[in-house]
Formats: structure tokens, C-alpha cells, sequence
């Protein structure tokens, strides 16, 4: 595993880094145990089916060829890790343009799309495991009638509309088995939040124009690392002694690089569904320096005590920009990069900022992928150090419940 972690910045004591080591080896040992309920996710790297991938990509490939345009139709884990590796990783030529719809119900970008949707040939995406979801099934309503408009018939409107669905049951699966859609399971031992590695994630991912080898063969590396027996497990260690015996409320995760801005929204879920129970969790926010270093950059240096700041720093990059004349002739638009992060760093550490850093060599699918795992598994181990499961979310599903009162389908 190539990511790299310096937790020095927290002024902790070696020792109370190895006392919690144990602990945390168990809670590493329980994930791959498989005794814990949905830890799918966990082998899924190394255990990846070549023949199931190699349909994805014949698939992903008849749809770039067919279309300018995929709408995925999820919320939450059915969507925000595609979009993350889609925003984060450079694309090969041949790969489309993806949108997402059923994340909300503003009218305006439901318009957007629907534009979009009317201009390009389209094929739509549709990732539930029950299909009961109802930002989910609402996008569908409104799109389904428009493509069978489009395409002259609700068998031709079929055979663009693509399920990732439950293997077995659900109101997307029997409509499946109606409509003959084109469709893949979604593994019912992984949770939207953890299912990147899954059709879930990688059929868009794939669709636009991500190696998504490259991307499992990163998040294998991270799997099986060695680093795992010895300084592996010191994120999570470190969090969860910031949150349950330094009194942290807050994790501020901040970004050197543009292109990671949805990988932030992708941990605000990870963590915060992950964490986020029975009154414990550190409320995870993310900043993208050096933007934000002119607005919350102030609060970081001198407001209130309540954060554990986590540094997430890209060390390299191709194709550099030199700066050709002026103050900082001959200089790389890079090197500046390098020098706003030690800055920061050395400005937010003398002002008592406990502070964690995470190096990524490059931003590619390889590294990406060992990215993905890497916070997968430690925000699963803090979790547990925390005594919370952290493959629920029953918080989530009490909004649902009143949603369905309000539009008048409770107990349907």
C-alpha cells in the first residue's frame, strides 16, 4: 500500500498508540472474519469474478458506443462513489458523459437533465436494491415516460434503461423481470456507503472512461498490504483517541487538489452513516485548500478547539506548470502547491491543532482505488472501537419512514 500516514501532528504518546493496537487488530481481524453482517466489501478486490467484470465492461463498452450520455438514477452510496472516482480520475477518450439524477427534488436540475436527456441519446441507470427508494423511484417516473416518448415504445425505451438491483426481490427487480432491462445485482453483504468496487460504482465509473482494473487492482494492493500488521491501523486509532479521549467533535478533512471535492462528499457519507450513532462520531466536514484557507481558514487558526484537522495531500501530478515570468518565474504552479501545504500545516500546528496527514503519490485509478479501500477500512475499525455498527444507518431510515406518511404510502 502506497498511502502513507504521519499522525505525529496529534503530540500523542507511542504508548498510547500500542495499547490500542490490539484492539484495533481484532476489529480488523472481525472484518475479514465475515461474522460481521455486510463485510462483502472486505475481500471483494481479491475475489473479484473476471467473468461478472468482463461482462460489466462489455457492457460499459456497447453503452459508450450507443450513447452520449448516462443518467444514473441513486442516492447516497447508489451514486456519490461513482461520481467521486468520476471527478477525481482522468478520463480515457472513449469514455461518455455521466449525470446523476434522484439525489434531490429541486425542479431546476431535474430540468437540466431532462434537457439533457431529450438532446442526447441516453441510457439511463437506475441502482436500487429495493426500489422502494423514493427520490430513486421519482426520477424514474419522470424519466421512463420521456424516453419511451423519445424512442417510440416502452420496449425500445427498455433496452436503454440499465437495474442494479436486488438479485432475487424489490419493486425494481420484478420490473426487471418485466421489462427484460439489461441489470446487475447489488451484493446483499455490502452497503451502499462501501459499494464503489461493486456494479454500483463501477459500471459508471467504467461507462466514463475510468480503467477500472487499475482502480481493483489499487484497491487489492490496499487489501492485502502488509502495513496492516504494523502502522495500518493508526487513522483510525488516532481518530478514535481524538474523539473518545481528547474530547474532538470534528474532523476536518482538507484537500490539496481541485479534482477530490466529490471524494469529500463521498467520506462525509462513509463516515458520518458510519460513526454517526448512539451519540458518538466525529462530525466530518472537508475543505479544499487553498480556497478555503480565506474563509475557514480563520476558524481553523484561531476558533474554537473542537477539530481534529486531517491533511489529505496529493504529492505528485503530471504535466507541470511552470510560472514563465513575474515574482515567481520558474517556479511550478506544483512547487506552490507543496509550499501552501507545509504553510498550513506549520501555521495550524502552532496554533495546538492536533493534525493528521495522509500522502497519495498520484492521483490515478491505481492510487485511487487504494484510496478508497484504505478509508473504507479505517473508518469500519474506528467504528467499532467506538462500539457502534458501522454498517447501519437506522437514523437514515426514520426520514424515509415520514416521507411515506406525508405522500400517503405508509405500510405500502
Amino acid at each position: 500500500m502506497d498511502i502513507n500516514v504521519n499522525i505525529e501532528g496529534l503530540d500523542l504518546e507511542q504508548s498510547e498508540i500500542e495499547a490500542l493496537r490490539p484492539e484495533a487488530a481484532a476489529a480488523l481481524d472481525k472484518l475479514w472474519s465475515g461474522e460481521m453482517d455486510m463485510t462483502g466489501w472486505v475481500k471483494a478486490p481479491i475475489e473479484q469474478d473476471e467473468e461478472e467484470l468482463k461482462y460489466l465492461l462489455d457492457v460499459a463498452d456497447i453503452v459508450r458506443l450507443e450513447a452520449e450520455l448516462m443518467v444514473v438514477l441513486g442516492i447516497g452510496g447508489s451514486y456519490m462513489g461513482a461520481k467521486a472516482a468520476i471527478e477525481a480520475l482522468p478520463k480515457q477518450e472513449h469514455g461518455i458523459e455521466v449525470k446523476f439524477l434522484g439525489i434531490n427534488f429541486c425542479t431546476d436540475y431535474y430540468r437540466e437533465i431532462i434537457e439533457d436527456v431529450k438532446r442526447k441519446n441516453t441510457i439511463l441507470c437506475v441502482i436500487s436494491k429495493s426500489g422502494n427508494t423514493m427520490e430513486i423511484q421519482a426520477a424514474l417516473e419522470v424519466l421512463r415516460p420521456i424516453m419511451e416518448q423519445k424512442y417510440g415504445s416502452k420496449e425500445e425505451a427498455a433496452k436503454r434503461i440499465i437495474a442494479v438491483t436486488d438479485e432475487k426481490s424489490g419493486r425494481l427487480r420484478e420490473e426487471v423481470n418485466e421489462m427484460g432491462y439489461t441489470n446487475f445485482p447489488v451484493p446483499g453483504n455490502i452497503g451502499g456507503r462501501y459499494s464503489m468496487m461493486t456494479p454500483a460504482g463501477l459500471l459508471p465509473i467504467a461507462v466514463s472512461g475510468i480503467d477500472v482494473r487499475e482502480l481493483l487492482r489499487g484497491a487489492a494492493a490496499a487489501a492485502t498490504s502488509p502495513l496492516w500488521d504494523t502502522t495500518g491501523t493508526d487513522y483510525a486509532i488516532g481518530r478514535y483517541i481524538m474523539h473518545e479521549k481528547k474530547g474532538k467533535a470534528v474532523d476536518v478533512t482538507c484537500f490539496n487538489h481541485s479534482r477530490l471535492a466529490y471524494f469529500g462528499e463521498w467520506m462525509k457519507q462513509l463516515f458520518g452513516e458510519s460513526e454517526g450513532k448512539e451519540g458518538k462520531g466525529l462530525w466530518p466536514a472537508t475543505l479544499q485548500f487553498s480556497t478555503d484557507l480565506h474563509s475557514m481558514g480563520q476558524f481553523l487558526q484561531e476558533g474554537s478547539r473542537i477539530f481534529l484537522e486531517t491533511m489529505l495531500i496529493i504529492d505528485g501530478c503530471q504535466d507541470e506548470i511552470v510560472i514563465p515570468a513575474g515574482t515567481f518565474k520558474g517556479m511550478t504552479i506544483e512547487e506552490m502547491n507543496d509550499i501552501m501545504v507545509e504553510g498550513v500545516i506549520k501555521a495550524h500546528r502552532s496554533a495546538g491543532n492536533p493534525l493528521i496527514e495522509i500522502h497519495v503519490p498520484e492521483l490515478t485509478p491505481y492510487y485511487f482505488g487504494q484510496l478508497v479501500y484504505f478509508m473504507e477500512t479505517s473508518c469500519a475499525i474506528t467504528g467499532i472501537l467506538m462500539g457502534v455498527n458501522p454498517f447501519d444507518q437506522p437514523g437514515v431510515e426514520q426520514y424515509k419512514a415520514e416521507m411515506r406518511k406525508l405522500c400517503g404510502l405508509d405500510g405500502k
